[in-house]
């Protein structure tokens, strides 16, 4: 009754496991260039005298669906999508360069050009800071310029955005929703990149498909805490039958 016990524990804890991938993935269905997150789990023995028929499950690969999400168009200038493969370089909370997809940008109480979560978006020369009283403008190579609102024609160059091209081989996903190479350094800009300003990339996750995997999830759970309840009153039994002996 032990080893029942003991797999129907382990594959409760992966299917936990598995539901918070799930729900963490349903939380983000509308966050602009969000990478749907995977989860995979293998079956392994458990090592040790008396302990052969049991197994647990450990976590086998964590990576993320490469699938580009859907551009919709916006019409606001500080949204970009990228076009094809790519990636928008941002500073991360570490001071460390880090990258994402998401192109929903903002300008800070300083002029600085920030990511929906604050983070300086990094531009070839540095940060990108917007002068007071300018629209920004946004080429398909990434080059940012500011227009005065006045009407005036002074446009102003800022420079460029710094655009990365790494591939899901060489980049990994961070807690913190970015991603970041896998050597830990800075990748160098790729002119080849291409932008356009006035749309933005929606996430990849499929909001259908992962209710249907939350159901799925929520039921294989049921059934493994059935048969820990199972495996108790067998035991229970068990028991009164030795003690009748």
């Amino acid at each position: 009754m032990d080893k029942l016990i003991y797999l129907a524990a382990q594959a409760a804890k992966g299917t936990m496991s598995r539901q918070e991938n799930i729900a963490n993935n349903l939380a983000n269905v509308n966050t602009p260039g969000f990478r749907q997150q995977l989860m995979a789990f293998q079956s392994a023995p458990v090592v040790g005298e008396g302990s052969g028929s049991r197994s647990y499950a450990i976590e086998t690969s964590v990576g993320f669906d490469t699938t580009p999400g859907q551009i919709q168009a916006t019409g606001r200038d500080l949204d970009v999508a990228i076009q094809g493969d790519g990636w928008f370089a941002v500073t991360a909370a570490d001071g460390n360069e880090a990258y994402t997809r998401n192109g929903s940008f903002q300008i800070d109480g300083g002029g600085n050009l920030v990511t929906q979560e604050g983070y300086t978006v990094v531009g070839t020369g540095g940060p990108i800071n917007v002068p007071p009283d300018h629209r920004v403008t946004v080429e398909g190579n990434g080059t940012i310029s500011a227009v005065p609102l006045s009407g005036e024609n002074n446009v102003v160059q800022l420079g460029a955005l710094k655009l990365v091209n790494l591939q899901a081989p060489d980049i990994v996903r961070g807690d913190d929703g970015l991603f970041r190479s896998k050597t830990q350094g800075e990748v160098a800009a790729d002119p080849a990149v291409r932008v356009a300003s006035g749309f933005i990339e929606g996430s990849n996750v499929n909001a259908v498909d992962m209710m249907v995997q939350m159901i799925t999830a929520a039921r294989q759970y049921e059934t493994q805490m059935k048969m820990i309840s199972s495996a108790e009153d067998n035991g229970r039994a068990a028991n009164s039958l030795l003690g009748l002996n």
